[in-house]
């Protein structure tokens, strides 16, 4: 029995041809802004964090500084996950399932990865083991950072706030849901000796494109550090081939 199935159109090689490189004029307009957005990111300013986070790892406390493991630039998921849940988000569990070895990868560009969630530190141990990662997951759970950087909602802790916009906003464009409970994203930050800065946090679609250790490092100061990019004096750049 025959069963019709939607396809794309049927052309011959010429017409195929003929769409792919009207197609590839497209993409590499894609491409060429991507790149301009990532150069105006690399000029964002930055502010201080002042305030003093102590996490808990699987070392034992560790402040937002020994985060950084002695690294000057230090790139943070948001994992949704409640204390009172027993497993992960299953959209941030893709997540951390799909970056593999992404941590020697940004180590080798002065940057560290840190997959920071709610939920106590035994819970995410478990977890942990459960998925077999070598990815360690750190507990904010006796911590304001979740809230300060606008990764859960509680209105009763901290002003709602959802990828920019204020509960007033979200309700607005029909997006109440975010303005309560836990919710994904990534920051940013940088670091001067011992000082801390944010530079940049993204939230909700922003984040689906960041797969791979090179959409993660387009997210901050210092970029991918490839002689390519339009970046400002003094940033660190090696060959992008060699």
């Amino acid at each position: 029995m025959s069963h019709t199935t939607a396809h794309p159109p049927i052309a011959s090689r010429t017409e195929w041809l003929a769409a792919r490189k009207a197609l590839l004029t497209k993409e590499k307009e894609l491409t060429k802004a991507r790149d301009a957005v990532n150069a105006q990111r690399r000029r964002l300013p930055m502010v201080s964090v002042d305030k003093n986070y102590v996490f808990d790892t699987q070392a034992g406390e560790k402040t937002l500084l020994d985060l950084f493991d002695g690294r000057h630039q230090l790139v943070v998921y948001h994992f949704m996950f409640d204390p009172s849940w027993e497993k992960g988000c299953p959209g941030c569990t893709g997540f951390v399932d799909a970056m593999g070895d992404t941590a020697s990868l940004l180590n080798a560009r002065d940057t560290t990865f840190a997959v920071i969630a709610r939920a106590p530190l035994e819970k995410l141990q478990r977890y942990r083991a459960m998925k077999g990662w070598k990815q360690e997951l750190v507990s904010s759970n006796r911590t304001d950072f979740n809230y300060d950087f606008h990764a859960t909602q509680d209105e009763s802790i901290a002003p709602v706030e959802h990828n920019y916009h204020d509960k007033v906003e979200l309700e607005r464009r029909g997006q109440a849901r975010f303005a309560q409970g836990e919710n994904h994203g990534m920051s940013v930050f940088f670091r001067i000796d011992d000082a801390i800065f944010h530079t940049y946090s993204t939230f909700a679609r922003g984040t689906e494109g960041i797969v791979s250790a090179v959409s993660m490092l387009d997210l901050t100061p210092f970029g991918r550090q490839e002689d390519f990019e339009d970046s400002p004096a003094g940033w660190p750049q090696h060959p992008t081939y060699g």
